[in-house]
C-alpha cells in the first residue's frame, strides 16, 4: 500500500484571509491561532486575516503568517487522525513540516519562523539583490547561462522546482542578464520575479550566520517522521542534522523536484499539500501526473479531504503550477 506525504508551502503561497476559514469552523485550527497570538502578539494574525496585502508580502509578516495557518490546517488533519509517513516543505514550509513531524513544539517554530522572516528582510534590505524565473529550460543550460552572468556579480540557479521550472538569484545586473540569456537560449518564460531579495543565493549568508545562533539554542527533538529537506533532498530524522541543514537551506538551492522524486522512491503514493493555496499540488503534477494529491486550506477543502480520508480514497484537486519560495 502507497505511503502518505504532506507537503507545506513557502512563500509566494499566501494570501489575505488565509486561515480565517478554518478558524472559524474548526476548533483544533482556532486553538493553534490563538496559541500564535498569545505568543507573537496580534499583528501577526490581523495582517493574516484582513491585510493589507502589501504588508502581508512583507517577509517578516509573510512566514509567521503561512507558518501560522500551515499549522492550523495541519491540526484538522490530526483530529481527523489521519497519517502520514513522510513530510517535506518548500524553503519556509520546512518549518512547518519539521514542526508537524515533532521536531519542534509549535511555539518554539514559531520562534525560529519570526527570526527567520526578519533575517531575511534585513539582508534583504542591506544586499541588492532579485530572482527571475525560467521555464522550459533543462538544469545544464540554466547552469551555464548563470556561470555566463556571473560576470555581472553572484547569479545562481536557487529553485529547482519541477521538471522544466527553475528560479534564479543573485545581483540585479547579473540577474537581468541571465533572462536575456534564457531568452536567447528558446525558454518557454524568463521573467525578473517581484520579490525583497536574492532568497537562498550565497548572497544569504549573513542570514544563514544569524539563524545559525538562533537554531543553537532552540529546542530541536528527533523527528518523529521523516523530512525530506530542501537543501540536499534526503530524508532526516536526527536533531542535530536538522539544525545544520536548516542553516544551510538559507543561502543554498531548494531542490524540490529532487524532494518530490525521493519521496516517489521512499514509496509515498499520496501527498496532501497543507495550507494556502495548490503551489505544491502544481508542482508535483508537473513531476509525475500519476501521484495522488489533494490540499487542505479551508472548509470547502478540508470538509472534501476528511470525507474523501474517511471513505479510505484521498481526494484529488488540480493545482496550477506557480513560482514558490
Amino acid at each position: 500500500m502507497g505511503k502518505t506525504a504532506l507537503l507545506f508551502p513557502g512563500q509566494g503561497s499566501q494570501a489575505v484571509g488565509m486561515g480565517k476559514d478554518l478558524h472559524d469552523h474548526f476548533p483544533e485550527a482556532r486553538e493553534v491561532i490563538d496559541r500564535a497570538r498569545a505568543k507573537i502578539g496580534t499583528k501577526y494574525m490581523d495582517v493574516m486575516f484582513a491585510g493589507p496585502e502589501e504588508k502581508l508580502r512583507e517577509t517578516r509578516f509573510t512566514q509567521p503568517a503561512l507558518f501560522i495557518a500551515s499549522l492550523a490546517a495541519h491540526a484538522v488533519l490530526v483530529k481527523a487522525g489521519v497519517k502520514a509517513d513522510f513530510a517535506a516543505g518548500h524553503s519556509l514550509g520546512e518549518y512547518s513540516a519539521l514542526c508537524a513531524a515533532g521536531a519542534f513544539d509549535f511555539e518554539t517554530g514559531l520562534e525560529l519562523v519570526k527570526a527567520r522572516g526578519e533575517f531575511l528582510q534585513e539582508a534583504s534590505q542591506s544586499i541588492p539583490g532579485t530572482m527571475a524565473a525560467f521555464i522550459g529550460l533543462e538544469r545544464a543550460t540554466v547552469e551555464e547561462i548563470c556561470q555566463k552572468a556571473s560576470a555581472q556579480g553572484v547569479c545562481q540557479p536557487v529553485n529547482f522546482n519541477c521538471p522544466g521550472q527553475i528560479v534564479i538569484a543573485g545581483a540585479v545586473a547579473a540577474v537581468e542578464t541571465a533572462v536575456a540569456l534564457a531568452q536567447a537560449a528558446g525558454a518557454t518564460k524568463s521573467v525578473r520575479l517581484s520579490v525583497s531579495g536574492p532568497f537562498h543565493s550565497s548572497l544569504m549568508v549573513p542570514a544563514a550566520q544569524k539563524m545559525k545562533a538562533v537554531l543553537d539554542r532552540a529546542a530541536v527533538k528527533d523527528a518523529v517522521i521523516p523530512v525530506v529537506m530542501n537543501c540536499d533532498a534526503r530524508p532526516e530524522r536526527s536533531a542535530e542534522e536538522i539544525r545544520r541543514k536548516l542553516v544551510l537551506q538559507i543561502d543554498h538551492p531548494v531542490l524540490w523536484e529532487d524532494s518530490l522524486k525521493a519521496l516517489f522512491a521512499a514509496g509515498a503514493e499520496t501527498f496532501i499539500e497543507v495550507g494556502p493555496g495548490r503551489v505544491l499540488s502544481g508542482l508535483l503534477r508537473r513531476t509525475d501526473k500519476a501521484k495522488k494529491f489533494s490540499n487542505i486550506e479551508d472548509r470547502k477543502s478540508a470538509d472534501a479531504l476528511l470525507a474523501a480520508a474517511a471513505r479510505g480514497r484521498p481526494g484529488s484537486s488540480d493545482g496550477a503550477a506557480a513560482v514558490s519560495r
